[in-house]
């Protein structure tokens, strides 16, 4: 039957009086008839049986009987019914595009909310089984060199034993000729190899941006079982699922390549925290030799002759004291002295002497002393020949401290005394680096003294007594606590969890180095397994906390005995928060690569304060410049080494 109906074509508005208009005019009688017989229209007596037939596509739909002149409506009625047969076909074709774009657009938004691509290629798979006959069907991937492929997803038996190669069989000459193709008999192929399950298929090529990333392929037992309009959807699908998996392989590596990026981020955090401990070691080094050495000569060269003076000044006070008690005896004897000797008396002042003589005597012995206890604290202080741990008295270094910085302690024209308040506890000898320990008690107290300078000079903050407090304590049979507090201004917490971050300091350029709290924080934590924390409030002081175990060795032997557990210090560390006594733990900053550059900028500025002309100077007067501070030099030279070796040097001490 056809798709076109002349029934309807005559009901359309205006035709049929368009036709009377003709018959009129050519002054003639038609009668219009479907295929069976039956009379659609009938105009005028008809004096004659000529039919002439209405055809669309070859299929005759009805006819108009009249005379000759009637061909002239059988061709008018023909064209229109042409046109109404290419209107519904193309209504068709409007409504299976339709459908198409629907579907696909219900395909494409599953497509994309996944970035799997096996889901992905299952999904396409099982749309298609509904869509097209088919047995059996898969979608294949390159290797990334094109030498293999990988069957992502399947359904049905394409092959027994085998699978598709890239170049070989059917599948990979498409794949290779990158050529989508449709064949109805497989067995006929001359491509074939080996036997398959399948009689027809059709095999599209994944396109992505000019590159192949596989096929889609599917098939029937059927011979002659697909047509071109097949090929389009299956093509259609193949490009949807191209971009699909595109997309999901990009989301994959860039996925592993933000996991590499965290592991490469990770192994330079942690090559920065290995190049923040080589710095604060090598500037402890160099720092510690440097003044070890200095104090070390200057104590032994100065102990020699003090010790010559101070050991003879009691036999000079026992001579003095036999001669003036020889001239007692001759004044006895000898009331009067002949005039010359009188006259010479008067000259010299005997009387005077003889009282003023032994007060001297007491003064000069009374100030060698003192030159003694000078160089003893000087020598414990520097330690110098002490590299190993030795069990020593914790206050003995911190007295043999306040003696070196006793003159910044005294009382100056524009500033009071700074009292020191000592509160120790019986404690005893501690197995440690006593020259490194007081390294740290000079750190902390000179920063006090500091502090209580800093706040004297600001009237709003001056406290009415500059005062330092040393507690010591003794608790669990196995901790001593040096606690050393002042009552200067204070710091806000912003800046206490930065104190030990090398190179950080509130001070000016030229004033301070940003070192001392870094090399404490490694002398305390690493070298003696110990705690050091601090709490402070603006207006309100500072106070440090120095634990260290009684037996550094024993320490060092329980960590690594058991290295998985906890120490007193990594639990402290690992708190972010303040403890219940308001202390803040101390913790190893990790440099980030704007930190590094940072340090750069402020080795620079340093050398720059020494050296204003440093931003015009050549490499040549640069190296000069450093060869005047060749501490600057080594941390500039380690800090380079980190930016420009992928495996820098390790730095020996």
């Amino acid at each position: 039957m056809s798709a076109v109906s002349l029934r309807k074509i005559l009901n359309k508005k205006d035709l049929p009086s368009l036709l009377h208009k003709l018959v009129y005019q050519f002054n003639i009688a038609i009668d219009v008839e479907l295929v069976d017989g039956t009379k659609l229209i009938s105009i005028g007596e008809q004096t004659t049986k000529n039919r002439y037939p209405i055809e669309v596509s070859g299929e005759i739909i009805g006819w108009v009987v009249g005379k000759e002149q009637a061909t002239l409506l059988a061709t008018l009625l023909s064209f229109l019914a042409k046109q109404e047969a290419e209107k519904k076909e193309l209504a068709k074709e409007l409504l299976e595009r339709y459908q198409e774009i629907d579907l696909f657009e219900d395909i494409s938004t599953q497509l994309t909310t996944s970035l799997d691509t096996r889901q992905i290629a299952q999904l396409v798979l099982q749309e298609l089984s509904q869509l097209i006959e088919s047995s059996a069907g898969m979608i294949l991937l390159l290797s990334p060199d094109a030498t293999a492929f990988e069957i992502i997803a399947e359904f049905g038996i394409f092959f027994d034993h085998s699978q598709p190669e890239p170049g070989k069989g059917i599948i990979g000459n498409i794949v290779q000729s990158n050529r989508a193709e449709l064949i109805n008999d497989v067995q006929a192929d001359p491509r074939l190899e080996g036997q398959k399950n399948v009689s027809a298929l059709i095999c599209v090529p994944l396109r992505a941006k000019e590159r192949v990333l596989g096929a889609i392929a599917i098939g029937t037992p059927k011979t002659d079982s697909y047509m071109a309009e097949h090929l389009k959807l299956v093509s259609i699908f193949a490009s949807q699922t191209a971009i699909a998996i595109d997309k999901a392989m990009l989301y994959e590596q860039s996925t592993q390549a933000a996991v590499q990026a965290k592991a490469q981020t990770q192994r330079l955090q942690q090559a920065l925290h290995e190049l923040q401990l080589a710095q604060t070691k090598l500037i402890q080094s160099e720092k510690m030799s440097s003044l070890g050495q200095l104090i070390a000569g200057v104590a032994h060269e100065i102990n020699n002759p003090v010790n010559f003076i101070y050991g003879n000044l009691r036999y000079v006070a026992e001579y003095a004291q036999d001669l003036l008690h020889l001239l007692e005896k001759y004044q006895k004897f000898l009331p009067v002295a002949p005039p010359e000797l009188e006259s010479e008396l008067d000259n010299i002042d005997l009387e005077f002497i003889m009282q003023d003589l032994p007060k001297l005597l007491d003064s000069m012995k009374l100030g060698t002393g003192r030159i003694v206890e000078i160089v003893q604290s000087l020598k414990n202080f520097s330690r110098h020949d002490e590299a190993e741990m030795k069990a020593v008295n914790i206050h003995d270094g911190i007295d043999g401290t306040l003696m070196i910085l006793h003159h910044r302690l005294k009382a100056a024209i524009r500033r009071p005394k700074i009292e020191i308040v000592k509160d120790y506890a019986k404690l005893p000898l501690i197995e440690c680096y006593p020259g490194q320990l007081n390294q740290v008690f000079m750190n902390i107290l000179a920063n006090a003294i500091d502090a209580l300078e800093e706040g004297m000079d600001d009237e709003e903050i001056s406290p009415p007594t500059a005062q330092i407090t040393i507690r010591t304590e003794f608790f669990d049979n196995q901790w001593v606590v040096i606690c050393i507090a002042d009552n200067g201004p204070g710091m806000k917490e912003e800046v206490i969890r930065r104190i030990y971050d090398p190179f950080f300091t509130t001070k000016e350029v030229g004033k301070g180095t940003g070192l001392g709290m870094a090399i404490s924080y490694q002398i305390v934590v690493d070298k003696h397994r110990g705690i050091l924390k601090c709490r402070s409030q603006p207006g309100e002081g500072t106070e440090f906390w120095i634990q260290i175990p009684v037996n550094c060795a024993l320490a060092d032997a329980a960590k690594e005995q058991n290295s998985n557990s906890a120490s007193p210090t990594s639990t402290i560390e690992s708190s972010a928060t303040s403890d219940a006594d308001g202390f803040i733990p101390s913790t190893a900053p990790m440099l980030k690569p704007t930190d590094l550059l940072i340090r750069h900028t402020q080795l620079i500025q340093r050398l720059s304060h020494h050296s204003p002309s440093v931003e015009a100077a050549s490499p040549d007067q640069l190296y000069q410049m450093f060869q005047h501070h060749p501490i600057s030099l080594k941390l500039y030279a380690t800090l380079l080494s980190w930016f420009c070796c992928s495996n820098p040097t390790q730095i020996r001490h």
